[in-house]
């Protein structure tokens, strides 16, 4: 008898291992044709998704993910944030980025480039009086991240730990990170606490095990960083590699209103 569980033990637990690699392992079969040459060389071009800041007096937040470069790119995305302060003529993009020597990155940059030729995502946007309260909450969390001289690709603290750290301090911005963003786990203070999107609840051991659930955030397993889980409020799945396939868009971006007549004139005479 011991040696039968033993052994129904280890199918067990080389299902749970199978179906967390299958969808890495789909997006490395699938990826045999991608543009394989030097970093050094992909695009960190403007994709054009960003309004050019001096053509816009609000204040404005974007956060964007984008596929990793290289086979890491199968299994994750790196994310970051971008501000731009009313009536200003330049955008600050917030990350972190592991080769340089100090990690956490708070500069003026173009907030939409290709993520070394991956094509931007934009997952959440304010505007107006929403980004103008959320950008002090930004700053302060980018000068209070718990990691500002660690970076580790996995499990953590990486890019995505930094930008699950910002979300979590402000609370204008609600938005739920791809379960692709490896390191989003990462713990930020302590192995439980409340999710960044803050419907929820988050517990982590050291990034290698854990589990997220909230109402925004569905349920999500965590295991050696890879994310599979359910989105009941999208009618979607979460899946390791591949990412979230929902009936309804988890990251839709509302148009954004048009300007009041006076804001127009005011707009057309400078």
């Amino acid at each position: 008898m011991p040696l039968f569980a033993s052994i129904k033990w280890f199918l067990r637990s080389l299902l749970v291992v199978t179906v967390f690699l299958l969808g890495p392992l789909l997006m490395v079969a699938c990826a045999g044709s991608q543009n394989t040459s030097h970093w050094s060389q992909a695009s960190r071009d403007s994709s054009g998704v960003a309004p050019k800041p001096e053509e816009v007096e609000e204040a404005l937040v974007q956060v964007y993910a984008a596929r990793v470069f290289g086979w890491r790119g199968n299994f994750a995305v790196h994310t970051w944030i971008a501000t731009k302060e009313e009536g200003a003529d330049t955008w600050y993009v917030h990350e972190v980025m592991g080769w340089h020597s100090t990690p956490v990155r708070s500069l003026p940059d173009l907030p939409d480039r290709f993520w070394y030729g991956a094509q931007p995502e934009l997952l959440a946007e304010l505007r107006g009086d929403q980004a103008a309260a959320a950008i002090p909450h930004i700053l302060d969390a980018v000068q209070t991240y718990p990691y500002p001289d660690r970076y580790e690709a996995w499990p953590g603290p990486n890019s995505n730990t930094f930008v699950a750290w910002l979300i979590r301090e402000t609370p204008q911005l609600r938005v739920v990170l791809p379960n692709t963003a490896i390191g989003k786990d990462y713990p930020a203070t302590a192995g439980f606490n409340r999710s960044p999107r803050a419907t929820g609840f988050q517990a982590s051991l050291f990034g290698y095990l854990g589990v997220t659930a909230g109402i925004h955030e569905g349920l999500e397993v965590n295991l050696l960083g890879l994310n599979l889980g359910i989105d009941p409020w999208h009618l979607g799945v979460k899946l390791p590699g591949i990412g979230q396939l929902s009936m309804r868009d988890p990251w839709a971006i509302p148009e954004p209103s048009p300007l009041a007549p006076t804001e127009a004139a005011a707009h057309l005479a400078d």
